[in-house]
């Protein structure tokens, strides 16, 4: 429930799952309860129309979101790194491409939605766009050189992208129709989908990691 009224703040109370849960928030103070005290309010304790919550609310999801990335980069990062480099180009009976161009294929895919549908230059080498971007297949070579440098642009990409949202960098972005048909019009809705695309070839590379083993 709600309760206060003054002209400096807002008490929430959380009376649900999470007891005693107290927001404070000097904007959202209102004189008129009819204004504070609308019903879609009362069904969720935090004032949506506050305009520090929304702050408050937007920097956590985002957060989040690069902080799943990371969990996700750092199993891929754990798959390369304990996997021989036979496993990683073998292709499997059944299967259009293997461990290897999953992995890569997840770093250049996040530049692409991130940074050149924001009108941006990439922060990898277009020689690695071009090679494992959507559409390719891979070549069946991968020199030690270039495993250490995917190992190293697994995390450092992720963390770019999450200063360079947080410098204001993303200011525009190139409305774009994805093959899961899921439109995408702005950065957040970018980062979002980039979880969901890593986690589909995660997948892929857990299928290729049974399928050589065997």
């Amino acid at each position: 429930m709600l309760i206060g009224n003054t002209v400096n703040s807002c008490i929430a109370v959380n009376s649900g799952a999470v007891e005693n849960l107290y927001h404070t928030c000097l904007d959202c103070a209102r004189t008129d309860r009819e204004l504070l005290f609308k019903s879609e309010v009362q069904r969720n304790p935090i004032p949506f129309n506050c305009t520090i919550f929304g702050i408050h609310i937007k920097k956590h999801i985002l957060e989040k979101l690069f902080d799943i990335t990371l969990q996700n980069r750092k199993i891929l990062h754990k798959i390369l790194s304990v996997t021989s480099k036979d496993e990683l180009l073998k292709i499997p009976k059944g299967f259009r491409n293997n461990i290897w161009w999953n992995i890569v294929h997840v770093v250049v895919t996040q530049q692409l939605l991130v940074y050149k549908m924001s009108g941006l230059q990439v922060r990898v080498t277009q020689e690695l766009v071009d090679k494992f971007r959507k559409g390719t297949v891979p070549d069946g070579t991968a020199t030690d050189e270039e495993i250490k440098m995917i190992e190293g642009f697994l995390f450092s990409t992720v963390e770019w992208a999450e200063k360079d949202y947080e410098a204001g960098l993303f200011k525009e972005y190139n409305e774009y129709t994805t093959s899961a048909n899921v439109t995408l019009r702005n950065i957040d809705d970018a980062l979002a989908f980039n979880i969901f695309h890593e986690g589909l070839h995660l997948g892929a590379i857990l299928a290729l990691q049974k399928a050589v083993s065997e």
